[in-house]
């Protein structure tokens, strides 16, 4: 009998196990990552006191492109609004997603805007 694979229970788990060590504080939040099936999210997230700096979204943006130029967009949106606030350092959180493909290209994006990780 085939096992049939829940790819989503798998990525949480993994992203729980990252949790873990991953920590934001008001100094260096976490910029935290979720990918749907047709956008993706970014979030700026003070752990200690539990709220949200900053967030932006290819949904918000509403670019036109490809999903991997949308990330890149995000990820330059969520930058400028960091630096907005002051944050120029943050903890970068894939959310259990592997390093490739649309979440590297928020990283990137976020990077070359200006946001150190």
């Amino acid at each position: 009998m085939i096992k049939k694979l829940n790819k989503n229970a798998d990525r949480q788990i993994r992203h729980a196990r990252v949790r873990k060590k991953v920590f934001g504080t008001s100094v260096k939040p976490r910029l935290c990552v979720y990918r749907s099936t047709n956008y993706i999210y970014a979030q700026i997230i003070d752990d200690i006191n539990g709220t949200t700096l900053c967030a932006s979204s290819s949904l918000a943006l509403k670019t036109e492109g490809s999903k991997t130029q949308a990330a890149k967009a995000v990820g330059a949106d969520i930058a400028q609004k960091a630096l907005k606030l002051g944050l120029s350092e943050v903890v970068f959180d894939r959310g259990g997603y592997i390093y490739t493909g649309r979440v590297a290209a928020l990283a990137d994006g976020a990077r070359e805007a200006g946001l150190k990780f």
